[in-house]
């Protein structure tokens, strides 16, 4: 049978594919902007006559219907990763958080640690040869689909077709939806002040020639506007958003002085606009892999002058940095960042950086980042021993191979001046000094 009657034999409707979800099931739901949309409104009209369905994901963008109230008993979120549309119903204890790496994340389908009895995808259309492209979120969906005892997808023209390690054939498709629909978009704002100052300390730590990692927000946006006049960057990163475009229009971007794929923007997801989707889609020099690839620590190393640029909720005086929580409050998750902070400082010339502003505001007031003890139930994702740099809007902190006491008088330097007083005071309380 050719890959074209297999796709037309398995060609299903949304509503027909999900009833192949079992009560006791474990779903995996493929996230950030691929999140099949057809598919898990079918999914929450069939939930409640199910039971104990449990739905495994990372992160997801849009509405979650699935973790309504409503849904106790019939679907239980299990999260890798915490998203803006669950954090409520994992705090209100109808949803489960798994602390986990993200490189490690493929591995826990792969042997079975979380097998998994579907996967929801979303693929783009089949090329000549009967593959469709897992598109915008490969890190952690392909890993799942090879997993799953049954695969569904949505095919949607409107997927780009990345390529690299993205790709899925239809004989491994077991219901295969077909849809038309725009993919979400994620558009980067115009940077703050705030964001523009701790951009700028960043920029001047990047050097020539340098691979980057970089996120999603006001930062990371605010950082790549700062590297216009820089040369021969590179990417390896597990996802990234608008703001590459212009670098690589500007021939800021061109990856000529990589370690590892030279030449080649490699990344496990993508966030971004319709320009985001239309500059992919079958361009050779993008590069989609899984995440146990892209996050890999040992293989972020091989790329030489590797800066990795991520962000905290606090960082105390000593190096440590809190970045899940806020107190026992869980609110995002491990991540990537010590996979690419780990990765960095074993790079040859390589930057890890923790970038945040020196305050926040708390219940109308303004609160200090840089603090002298993680608040009691905060999580420390990145130890004090990883820790390289560390920027604010006031400067940027080496703390590397530095004594407890240097390091205490490098971060208070860079906190909000009038925490300063209050921070030294601690810190002799301590005997740091």
């Amino acid at each position: 049978m050719s890959w074209m009657e297999t796709f037309k034999e398995r060609t299903v409707t949304a509503e027909a594919a999900v009833q192949s979800i079992r009560s006791g099931n474990r779903v995996f739901l493929t996230g950030n902007c691929s999140v099949p949309q057809r598919l898990m409104s079918a999914f929450v009209n069939l939930a409640t006559s199910l039971t104990d369905v449990e739905v495994v994901q990372v992160l997801t963008i849009g509405s979650a219907d699935y973790v309504a109230p409503a849904m106790a008993g019939h679907i239980r979120v299990n999260s890798l990763f915490i998203s803006d549309n669950v954090r409520a119903a994992i705090n209100e204890g109808r949803a489960d958080f798994t602390p986990c790496f993200l490189s490690e994340i493929p591995l826990l389908f792969k042997n079975r640690t979380l097998p998994l009895d579907v996967a929801l995808i979303h693929v783009s259309p089949p090329d000549e040869h009967g593959f469709c492209s897992l598109g915008v979120e490969v890190g952690v969906t392909k890993a799942a689909a090879q997993s799953a005892r049954v695969v569904i997808a949505e095919v949607n023209p409107n997927m780009p077709r990345t390529l690299g390690d993205a790709f899925i054939h239809v004989s491994k498709l077991n219901f295969i939806v077909p849809v038309e629909y725009e993919l979400p978009e994620t558009p980067m704002g115009d940077p703050s002040q705030l964001a523009q100052d701790i951009a700028r300390h960043i920029a001047g730590l990047i050097p020539d020639g340098a691979t980057l990692q970089m996120g999603i927000g006001g930062i990371p946006d605010a950082v790549l506007r700062e590297l216009t006049n820089h040369k021969h960057l590179g990417v390896h990163t597990e996802m990234f958003s608008d703001g590459v475009i212009d670098l690589v229009e500007r021939g800021v971007v061109d990856g000529e002085m990589k370690t590892l794929h030279p030449g080649k923007i490699v990344a496990g997801f993508l966030l971004g606009t319709k320009r985001l989707y239309n500059f992919v889609h079958d361009n050779p020099i993008v590069e989609m892999h899984p995440t146990e690839y892209v996050n890999d620590p040992f293989i972020v190393m091989q790329n030489s002058k590797m800066v990795a640029i991520n962000s905290a909720i606090e960082v105390d005086i000593t190096g440590q940095v809190c970045s899940d929580s806020i107190g026992p409050r869980f609110y995002s998750g491990v991540g990537g960042q010590v996979d690419f902070i780990y990765g960095a400082s074993r790079s040859p010339g390589g930057i890890p950086i923790i970038a945040l502003p020196s305050t926040a505001m708390v219940k109308g007031e303004k609160v200090s980042k840089i603090v002298s003890v993680i608040q009691a139930g905060g999580g420390v994702i990145t130890s004090r021993n990883h820790v390289r740099y560390v920027v604010t809007e006031f400067g940027a902190a080496s703390l590397y191979a530095k004594t407890i006491r240097q390091r205490v008088r490098s971060l208070i330097d860079i906190a909000a001046p009038e925490f300063r007083e209050g921070l030294e005071r601690k810190a002799h309380e301590m005997k740091y000094f």
